[in-house]
């Protein structure tokens, strides 16, 4: 699909299959998800913009690089914040906004209950973070939230996504480049991935142990 990316390092995809696995346990979960944010960190910051600059080794002076990019990631909460901090690992400048969403369970359409947000949106690379890309409900309401706010250039990235999903925002937003580790197969009638891995949050946080 046209503007999707598969993370697809066989590193992600081992991490991937412990998330999978309804026997790994809450902080194991964390763990694992927080080290593959790491990793699909390098994917989606692959073309960042760089400038050069002058370093002094022990030896002698060299050339050396900075970042001129100005990131602000963007979680969608709650889930997504077990996202934020393997980002944050590899991007330590990056500034951090947050989204409340919750997808009501009988229309499984997304309902906002707190925006908060860094200056200058407009000026940043802004990452929208959701473990999952469900029905795309919540992810295009987001960017759509964003873009009021002035933002510009906006990429979201997910750990796995349904096919559902990918469409609804591609069609709503075609501008905005996805990333995700998974294209699952399809939703289940209640709205979740299959195979997926479960419910993200419960995971992340232990609210379902």
């Amino acid at each position: 699909m046209k503007n999707l990316v598969l993370i697809d390092h066989p590193l992600v995809k081992r991490d991937l299959t412990i998330l999978r696995d309804k026997n790994t346990r809450s902080h194991t979960f964390r763990a694992v998800l927080r080290r593959t944010a790491s990793l699909m960190a390098y994917e989606v910051t692959s073309d960042l913009a760089i400038k050069k600059s002058v370093v002094r080794t022990p030896l002698e002076r060299t050339t050396g690089y900075t970042i001129t990019d100005q990131i602000i990631l963007v979680p969608i909460l709650r889930a997504g914040l077990g996202l934020v901090g393997g980002f944050v690992e590899v991007l330590p400048d990056a500034r951090v906004g947050h989204i409340g969403l919750y997808r009501d369970e009988v229309t499984l359409q997304p309902v906002d209950y707190y925006l908060k947000f860094p200056s200058k949106l407009n000026h940043a690379l802004v990452l929208v973070l959701d473990p999952m890309l469900a029905t795309g409900g919540s992810a295009t309401s987001a960017v759509s939230v964003l873009k009021s706010k002035g933002a510009r250039k906006i990429r979201f990235v997910s750990l796995v996504a349904a096919p559902e999903g990918v469409r609804l925002l591609l069609k709503t937003h075609p501008d905005v480049k996805m990333y995700t580790c998974s294209l699952d197969r399809e939703l289940n009638a209640k709205g979740y991935i299959l195979p997926g891995l479960g419910d993200a949050g419960d995971r992340i946080f232990g609210t379902a142990e």
